[in-house]
């Protein structure tokens, strides 16, 4: 078995590698709040017993132990990893990505840290990319150029009286709008990192012609309040390469009130964004794990892409709302009227320039 855990992530995969906790007191959430977001992520299989060995591996698996913290009260984005126990050792098994089997290992190395239990029993296994491949090939719709809507807040993008037709972990409604074809596509799990990368690239394949995500990213300026604005862009900065794509928005999304635009950094964990990560990273504009992955994908596929996000949190000033509290009664409130304005916001874009 492998122990290097510096191994970069395309070289390590097959290899079992060890999740070393991160340093708490150098990330930027703070240790009170990253304490927070640890215990709403980990199994509570983790959060109840010990275990002589815990694995995260890539592997799709509804027939598992769920944990009892998966999101309730809605449609999308609420599975999370479930668990396998073989005796006094555990299989956490993630939706098969390299940066989401890799981020959900620091997830529960970092949590035992800090309620003090023994760290050194957590490893991890990339998935084959053949089977991150198989995975999002399960998708499977009719498109004819759409313009494919996806990611967070669906349900109130899309029409209310809509019919949602399920899939295998996913599920989409289509209507026109100003003449223009539309699917909403929401996933039961988590899109993180490559996969959305890998969606975007199936979704191409399908006939999309552009794909728009909505989702939430975190701001890199200290003047940004988290959940009073918006955020889009056409670059992101992914494994050190600026990458740039034909924005779906282009310059309309610009003038649009409460709309801030600049250069987006791919992240692959938000467990790795230190201070020393936004000190190196400060002068851009946002950070997120979906957005760079899917405009070079959408790059290579030579379709449009485009997003617009909800500004989450702030990683270079403490603000009440982080990722700690998304829960809160105000917070949803705050972002129910911003996701309202993506909706509005997509319906002019195509208004405008509907094909």
């Amino acid at each position: 078995m492998s122990l290097r855990p510096n191994l970069p992530l395309a070289a390590a995969t097959g290899t079992v590698l060890r999740a070393r906790p991160i340093a708490v007191e150098g990330h930027t959430m703070g240790p009170d709040s990253l304490l927070r977001y640890l215990q709403i992520k980990v199994h509570h299989l983790i959060q109840k017993r010990a275990w002589d060995s815990i694995r995260v591996v890539g592997g799709y698996d509804r027939q598992a132990v769920v944990s009892e913290h998966e999101k309730t009260g809605k449609l999308f984005n609420v599975e999370r990893p479930t668990a396998e126990a073989h005796g006094h050792d555990l299989v956490i098994k993630a939706f098969p990505g390299t940066d989401y089997v890799h981020h959900y290992a620091l997830i529960i190395a970092t949590y035992l840290a800090m309620t003090g239990r023994p760290a050194d029993t957590v490893t991890y296994q990339l998935p084959e990319p053949v089977a991150c491949h198989h995975a999002i090939q399960q998708l499977e719709l009719d498109l004819n150029g759409d313009l494919v809507v996806v990611g967070w807040g669906l349900t109130h993008l899309a029409p209310a009286d809509g019919v949602w037709t399920r899939g295998p972990g996913y599920a989409w409604q289509r209507t026109v709008v100003h003449g223009r074809r539309v699917t909403y596509l929401g996933f039961l799990h988590s899109i993180w990192g490559d996969v959305a990368g890998r969606v975007v690239g199936r979704l191409a394949e399908l006939g999309a012609r552009d794909v728009v995500y909505v989702g939430k990213v975190g701001a890199l300026a200290p003047e940004i309040e988290p959940n009073t604005m918006l955020a889009t862009g056409n670059e992101s900065l992914l494994d050190g390469t600026l990458v740039q794509w034909r924005d779906f928005f282009g310059d309309f999304v610009a003038a649009q009130p409460g709309v801030h635009t600049g250069i987006h950094v791919t992240s692959p964990s938000i467990l790795l964004e230190n201070r020393d990560w936004l000190t190196k990273h400060g002068e851009h504009a946002f950070v997120d794990p979906e957005i760079g992955p899917m405009g070079a994908a959408a790059r290579h596929a030579g379709i449009g892409f485009g997003y617009l996000h909800v500004i989450s949190n702030n990683l270079a000033r403490h603000y009440p709302a982080d990722l700690s509290n998304e829960r809160h009664r105000d917070v949803i409130q705050r972002r129910a009227v911003l996701v309202n304005q993506i909706r509005d916001i997509i319906a002019d874009r195509l208004a405008a320039s509907p094909i």
